[in-house]
């Protein structure tokens, strides 16, 4: 079988690169129009809808992006799962996660990494919550917090999205 596309290589880059993400922003799917081109958000309007930041501690959460490949049906997406640790149970937390968890609602996310660079989780099909939990702890030491993944299943990886969108959103 031939090659579908010309194959491009990828050069050893020699910036540092740092693992983590920073912030997370998120609002709902429905309420985001995006465009997109060649991997990158160029653009992206909320009507009167906006993104809110989830905080969350130093080196506590991560996504992870992989490919579900399937030679014999000759399909392939990408599952992202971002995992968020909130530190310290309190009520407003609590009521604001039960908003997150109502109806399994599709949500549009951004992450940006600890190298500075923002991307879009959920596109073109959404992300959802798909668990939560944790709680006290054991020890002083394990503090309490709620423990958040959120899911989605894309025909093409995460696009970045440029630094003067957000910008324009006013999250940087």
């Amino acid at each position: 079988m031939s090659c579908c596309n010309t194959l491009t290589g990828i050069p050893k880059g020699c910036e540092n690169n740092l693992g983590g993400i920073q912030n997370f922003y998120v609002i709902c799917w429905d309420a985001v129009s995006a465009t997109a081109s060649n991997g990158e958000i160029t653009g992206i309007s909320t009507g009167t809808a906006s993104f809110v930041e989830y905080e969350f501690s130093k080196n506590s959460s991560s996504y992870v992006e992989e490919a579900n490949i399937s030679l014999e049906n000759g399909s392939t997406y990408y599952t992202t799962t971002t995992t968020l640790i909130i530190p310290r149970r309190e009520v407003a937390k609590r009521n604001s996660l039960q908003l997150l968890a109502a109806g399994q609602q599709d949500l549009f996310i951004i992450i940006k990494d600890q190298n500075g660079l923002y991307w879009a989780q959920g596109l073109q099909n959404g992300a959802n919550l798909t668990a939560q939990g944790e709680g006290s702890g054991v020890v002083k030491a394990d503090g309490s917090k709620y423990s958040l993944t959120l899911t989605s299943e894309e025909p093409e990886q995460m696009p970045e999205v440029q630094q003067a969108v957000i910008d324009s959103l006013g999250l940087s």
